[in-house]
């Protein structure tokens, strides 16, 4: 199975920007064979821990993660013998909890927030390090601090796409552990490349050092509430927010006009692009990287009444109302 997580198509974009003066392609890391980009920092991580001796068949492996990346791991765990607990917060989808215990990995769901910042993820981090201390053979992978994370994307995801399109001259990528941005700006500097990199970041994120009240978060994927160890000191050209309305709308845009069903973040890129489209110099190509797919966001994201329940009835119109205006069409 590691053998096929990669190569992933890079496809053109035919009538969303249909009338911008450049090209967008997109990058569909949901065909991977766990449903997302994760799949490559998984399974980079743990095969250079097997070689270095950091880990071992039998062993344990504890990692924090809102899905995706436990995904990836869970898959590799088992191929490789290992048992896998993975660290969750409320924000993970049922569906993503259900593959995760498909692959028997052991569930801990952290359920409240850390007392001093009220985000997730410092109260996540701390559980994994109760687990480390409680099980002393453990590897954590710490996909936050991990090189091999970036590395995984320097070799594979930028490479592809530099192979796809022999002109990058915008690349929109998300931002939350930093691993994907840092693994394409090491890419594209060490190929002389003259890509300029927008970096995509969850309204109210710590990453980027935001002044902006931190806004409350529902879907995974985008954004975090400290300044990751990976996040690049360089490399960036510009900063893009999208919030959670936003993204939606980019994923319901997709899918109606491309039929490409995505997850949140990846409806980030879409609403982003659309946000700089104006900065865009003409005759450009713009390449997206979309890091999963959308069947894990049925219940969230594609649900009506989920987004009148969390954002309410007026941001429900507003979705209806972009859907009808771009020829989507509403049945009662």
């Amino acid at each position: 199975m590691m053998t096929v997580i990669g190569n992933t198509p890079v496809v053109k974009l035919q009538r969303l920007f249909k009338h911008a003066s450049f090209d967008a392609y997109v990058k569909l890391e949901m065909l991977n064979p766990g449903g997302s980009i994760k799949d490559r920092p998984a399974k980079v991580m743990l095969q250079e821990a097997l070689r270095e001796g950091k880990l071992r068949p039998g062993s344990v492996v504890v990692e924090s993660s809102s899905g995706n990346l436990a995904i990836g791991l869970a898959q590799i765990c088992n191929l490789i013998g290992c048992t896998f607990i993975c660290v969750v917060d409320p924000r993970t989808t049922l569906t993503n909890i259900r593959i995760l215990r498909a692959y028997g990995a052991r569930i801990d769901l952290v359920r409240e927030p850390d007392s001093a910042t009220g985000e997730y993820l410092p109260a996540r981090l701390a559980r994994v390090r109760h687990w480390l201390r409680k099980l002393p053979h453990a590897f954590w992978p710490n996909q936050y601090g991990n090189m091999n994370n970036p590395l995984s994307h320097q070799q594979t995801t930028m490479a592809e796409i530099a192979t796809d399109l022999p002109r990058i001259d915008y690349l929109l990528c998300g931002v939350s552990t930093c691993g994907t941005i840092r693994g394409c700006i090491e890419y594209i500097r060490a190929n002389r490349l003259a890509t300029k990199v927008i970096a995509v970041d969850a309204l109210g994120s710590s990453i980027f050092g935001s002044n902006r009240p931190k806004q409350r978060r529902l879907l995974p994927g985008l954004g975090a509430a400290v300044r990751p160890a990976l996040c690049p000191e360089d490399g960036i050209d510009d900063i893009v927010e999208v919030d959670d309305l936003e993204c939606i709308i980019g994923c319901r845009r997709l899918a109606r006009l491309e039929s490409i069903l995505v997850g949140g973040s990846s409806g980030g890129m879409i609403a982003a692009l659309e946000k700089v489209q104006d900065r865009i110099a003409p005759g450009s190509t713009c390449a997206l990287i979309l890091p999963d797919r959308g069947e894990r966001y049925l219940e969230t994201v594609y649900d009506d009444q989920w987004i009148a329940k969390f954002f309410g009835k007026e941001a429900l119109d507003q979705v209806r109302a972009r859907q009808a205006s771009e020829g989507g069409v509403e049945i009662a």
